[in-house]
């Protein structure tokens, strides 16, 4: 069998939506002529790239597929993502109105008070969970992989790369924490947000580390909706795509700048400034088409068919493009931009 191919993983957060990321990374996993090397990850993409680093120590493969799987499952027993749950009532409401009762109680809330006013205790269940759900001195431990998970910090509004032993369940919180639901989370006395604020997910410590140049973006948040929104919440949804792509845009740019520039010889590829080779996993219409309220939805069924989802658009991209690993991109970045 032919030595691996290396490459580096990039994975968005999404809430709920992040569990078509477990299914892309379980199809990965399945396939050895894959071999990851480092991950960088950011609110449910930290999540994922935790559960992936943590099976890997217990149990190789197939112990990063049953750890994925027991973490989701959390998720949907503790319904992580779901300040209030949704009930059957919620189904006939939006037959009726298009709108869903447990997201616009929650909206409500949010845009009455702070978590500072509504939740003093600064309770967040989130912080539990990870807590309970992951041995960090296993992901530690872990000499297969590097991690590298992003948060905001409130006070500069930089982001900041935790990696290797600093990540712990406060620093999964923080990457996960969104300041309409949850106290910022403190991390060496400094204030932290949710990281995809400055990085959804962050690249530069890919391309900057010593590693192979392929970069597989896991795409939960599309970069375009070609339908404008008119409601409050769809404009808000769209505003917080935009907002939460912003800084993952710029470095894509920065990355067709500089293969640009070797490519028309204006620039001499060295261990700074080199070729990424950037490659892209995203849902499609399948997963845009699921209304953004639905990152709150926990339930078993749904987190599986979005898991499925992951999967057979891992085996879509395998097939088409395993060979172009380690030789060129296959996410055209200078159409993007062009």
């Amino acid at each position: 069998m032919p030595k691996p191919k290396p490459i580096n993983l990039a994975l968005q957060g999404g809430g709920s939506h992040g569990a078509f990321t477990w299914g892309v990374l379980d199809r990965l996993l399945e396939d050895e002529r894959i071999d990851v090397v480092a991950i960088s990850g950011t609110s449910a993409g930290a999540m994922n790239a935790a559960a992936f680093a943590q099976g890997m120590v217990a149990g190789g493969r197939a112990g990063a597929r049953q750890c994925l799987e027991d973490f989701w499952r959390k998720v949907s027993d503790l319904a992580m993502f779901v300040p209030v749950r949704e009930t059957p009532w919620d189904d006939w409401w939006e037959i009726w109105t298009g709108r869903r009762v447990a997201a616009d109680v929650l909206r409500g809330v949010t845009r009455a008070m702070s978590p500072y006013q509504f939740n003093p205790a600064g309770f967040n269940p989130l912080r539990e969970l990870v807590a309970t759900a992951f041995d960090f001195d296993a992901i530690a431990a872990c000499d297969t992989l590097t991690l590298h998970i992003a948060a905001t910090n409130v006070f500069t509004g930089k982001v900041r790369v935790f990696t290797e032993a600093e990540v712990t369940a406060d620093v999964l919180a923080a990457s996960a924490c969104l300041p309409q639901l949850f106290q910022a989370v403190e991390i060496d006395g400094e204030p932290y947000w949710d990281g995809g604020y400055m990085g959804n997910p962050a690249l530069f410590p890919l391309f900057y580390a010593d590693g192979p140049d392929d970069i597989v973006l896991v795409q939960v948040s599309p970069f375009e909706r070609r339908q404008l929104p008119t409601t409050v919440e769809d404009i808000d949804n769209r505003v917080d795509e935009i907002a939460f792509n912003g800084s993952l845009l710029r470095e894509l740019r920065a990355i067709e700048f500089v293969s640009r520039l070797i490519d028309e010889g204006k620039l001499t590829a060295n261990t700074r400034y080199h070729r990424i080779l950037m490659h892209a996993i995203e849902g499609g219409a399948e997963l845009a088409g699921h209304p953004p309220s639905s990152k709150l939805n926990a339930d078993w069924d749904f987190l599986v068919a979005l898991r499925d989802l992951g999967r057979l658009k891992a085996e879509d991209w395998l097939a088409a493009n395993y060979s172009a690993i380690g030789r060129k991109a296959t996410l055209d970045l200078r159409a993007m931009f062009g």
